[in-house]
């Protein structure tokens, strides 16, 4: 599936964005207004130069006592991103967020201009009532179409637990 077909692509308001030179705090206000744990950092015909997240805000400001009011926000950006196109595969993306550890996908068109962003949490939320149908599939050709829901719903909270988990494990 193309990211371009997913719901969560086609239903997205349009992203936060703010120029390189902008002073951080006054992004970090934006961020705090519309409760976005990242902006997009975008030049004059909105191709991507970076990303600031609320990690690059506590560890190359805060933590290292930068004046938010002076900094730039591509002092402290995090400029190494990828990006990708509406006609990517969707579980290519998953995979590589995943494996690579980062959770948001500036996706851009043609030239190269920001059209949205997909985050982990977009495309997880919308794949879940695929998973579960898949898992109740199979559970009904393992147990020849016998199984109790409860116990399902029960193996799939587990499961999100013990994901959970183990990521919070992982990235402390």
């Amino acid at each position: 599936m193309k990211i371009c077909d997913r719901p969560e692509f086609q239903s997205k308001p349009a992203p936060l964005t703010c120029a390189p030179d902008e002073a951080v705090l006054v992004a970090s206000k934006r961020m705090a207004e519309r409760n976005y744990g990242s902006i997009i950092v975008i030049d004059g015909e909105r191709r991507v130069l970076g990303l600031l997240t609320e990690r690059d805000i506590l560890r190359r400001l805060v933590a290292v006592e930068r004046d938010p009011a002076r900094t730039k926000i591509s002092d402290i950006m995090t400029s190494d991103l990828r990006v990708a196109r509406a006609s990517d595969d969707v579980i290519g993306w998953l995979r590589l967020m995943s494996n690579e550890r980062f959770r948001r996908l500036p996706v851009v068109d043609d030239e190269e201009r920001l059209i949205n962003v997909i985050t982990q949490g977009d495309f997880v939320s919308y794949t879940w009532p695929d998973l579960l149908s898949q898992a109740r599939t199979l559970v009904k050709q393992t147990a020849g179409g016998t199984f109790s829901l409860p116990i399902l719903l029960g193996g799939v909270l587990l499961y999100t637990v013990v994901i959970i988990i183990a990521v919070a494990f992982s990235v402390g």
